[in-house]
Parts: C-alpha cells; sequence; structure tokens
C-alpha cells in the first residue's frame, strides 16, 4: 500500500487524532507537575506507535506479522486510556481533553476491529512461539511447505 492510501485508511487518520490529542495534554501539564509529566510523556511514547505499527501490519500482508502489530497497537491504544486515570487522579484541569481523547480511543476500537477482522488467515506462516497463528493452527503443526521440493539454485550440480 502507498503512503497516500495508508493515510487515507480511516484507521490511520484516527490514530493520527489521537497522537494530535495527547500532544496537546503534554503540552498543557504544567513543568512543576513531575508524576504528569512523566505519565504524559509515556501517553506520547504509545501514541507514537500506533501510526508506524498500522503502517508496518498493512504492508506485512503475512497474518502471523499483521497480527503482531495489532497487537502492539492495541496494547498501546488501551494505555493511553488508563493512563488517563492518572491525570483525573493528579487533579488535571483540562479534562475536557482526557474525555475527548477517550472518546477517540474508543471510535478508534470499533475502526480497529473492523480492520482486524479483515486479516486474511490463510496468509501465513506457522508461527512456532504459538502466539499469532490463525485458528486452528498451532505452533507444532507440521508446515505444509516441508513437502514441496526445492532445489537451490546456487547448488554446485558437480558436488
Amino acid at each position: 500500500m502507498d503512503r497516500d492510501k495508508l493515510q487515507k485508511m480511516p484507521l490511520f487518520k484516527k490514530a493520527m487524532e489521537i497522537l494530535e490529542i495527547v500532544d496537546r495534554i503534554v503540552n498543557l501539564v504544567p513543568e512543576e507537575e513531575e508524576y504528569l509529566k512523566v505519565t504524559a510523556e509515556f501517553m506520547r511514547a504509545d501514541a507514537m506507535q500506533i501510526p508506524p505499527k498500522i503502517a508496518g501490519a498493512v504492508g506485512a500482508g503475512l497474518y502471523d506479522l499483521r497480527m503482531e502489530n495489532a497487537a502492539i497497537i492495541r496494547k498501546c491504544a488501551r494505555q493511553i486510556y488508563v493512563q488517563c486515570n492518572s491525570f483525573v487522579i493528579e487533579g488535571f484541569t483540562d479534562t475536557e481533553y482526557l474525555e475527548l481523547l477517550r472518546n477517540e480511543i474508543e471510535e478508534f476500537r470499533v475502526l480497529f476491529a473492523e480492520w482486524v477482522k479483515t486479516f486474511d488467515k490463510w496468509d501465513y506462516i506457522i508461527d512456532r512461539w504459538g502466539l499469532f497463528n490463525p485458528p486452528g493452527v498451532n505452533y507444532d503443526d507440521k508446515d505444509p511447505d516441508d513437502d514441496i521440493p526445492f532445489e537451490n539454485p546456487f547448488d554446485d550440480p558437480l558436488e
């Protein structure tokens, strides 16, 4: 997928909107609020991972690689959502940004779930770690590609 198509994807657009809101929140935290500054930077780090992981999943093609990127995206989005609690607990005054951020993450969640449903379960290699195999495929299954004869074009036929 080319860059233009990626940037037009609703999921990617929503990820960029989340990053913008997180950046605003980071800039609103007073310097003297050390705990919130650190939390805000964690939020920014999570928000910054989401767009490139979407791009990685789109470009990967293989089911296990797409799912691996999707798991990281979900982890980051959930952490951002939960980190909003720290701002509320610490008395952050610009709570409208937190509510806006949570709403954007909820919209992102729905787009994300629909996107993951489009992953081609038949375009896979067996994940020998057992985490990201399509349904019905186990880490210890025999790889059907092992039965395909392979002649290495670089083998010396005289050996």
